[in-house]
């Protein structure tokens, strides 16, 4: 479809008489973005859902917008009043109670990954995570169940594979020899540290927040 022709469609179905072809292409180039109302008109002109327009969403509106909900029904499923709600997804700052966020997830059909985002809980987690590899893990497992919201159970053989694998890197590091070998094993320890959630979510089940 060319730009006039959606255009002319989310006119015509949606009553939206001022998008232009130039408002297409504009678009089109990310030289500006359509609203809520005009992202869901757009998608349904292309018969598409309007996640299909967008990239990895990473913000509330966007993963709002992706799943084609109002505030309304993201406010009520997750339990907050709609003005607590629009204030959060304007500063993109999350401040709801675990029971709170385990209904946003659900209603927004969020994974961990996008839920520890999403929250902006990623720092914290990477903290823990940093401190389990490099020390006992089963200290850990409560803290990190409550900040992902799941049972403990469903996070501590991935919080021992993690250690496992960190502290099986460093064995083999340090075998390479005394000098070379302790500075090869500071390198590799550093970069899995760095790194630590992207070793730490491969190891997740398929679980969603529950808000225990």
């Amino acid at each position: 479809m060319a730009p006039g022709h959606v255009a002319y469609g989310m006119r015509a179905s949606y009553g939206l008489a001022h998008i232009t072809p130039d408002t297409i292409m504009a678009w089109e180039r990310g030289l500006s973005s359509p609203t809520s109302a005009e992202l869901a008109a757009l998608a349904a002109t292309l018969w598409c859902s309007p996640g299909d327009l967008m990239g990895a969403a990473t913000t509330l509106r966007e993963h709002r917008l992706a799943r084609g909900l109002a505030p309304e029904d993201v406010a009520r499923g997750a339990g907050v009043e709609i003005q607590t709600y629009l204030r959060m997804e304007e500063t993109d700052q999350w401040r709801g109670t675990e029971r709170q966020s385990a209904g946003l997830a659900r209603t927004l059909r969020l994974s961990l990954p996008e839920f520890v985002t999403v929250t902006g809980r990623a720092d914290e987690l990477a903290e823990l995570l940093r401190s389990a590899v490099t020390t006992r893990w089963q200290g850990y497992v409560r803290p990190v169940s409550k900040l992902l919201a799941v049972e403990k159970r469903d996070i501590e053989g991935p919080l021992r594979k993690l250690h496992d694998e960190y502290q099986a890197r460093m064995v083999r590091t340090l075998s390479w020899g005394s000098g070379a070998g302790a500075d090869a094993s500071g390198h590799a320890g550093r970069d899995f540290l760095d790194r630590i959630l992207d070793h730490f979510w491969p190891t997740v089940p398929n679980i969603s927040p529950s808000g225990v």
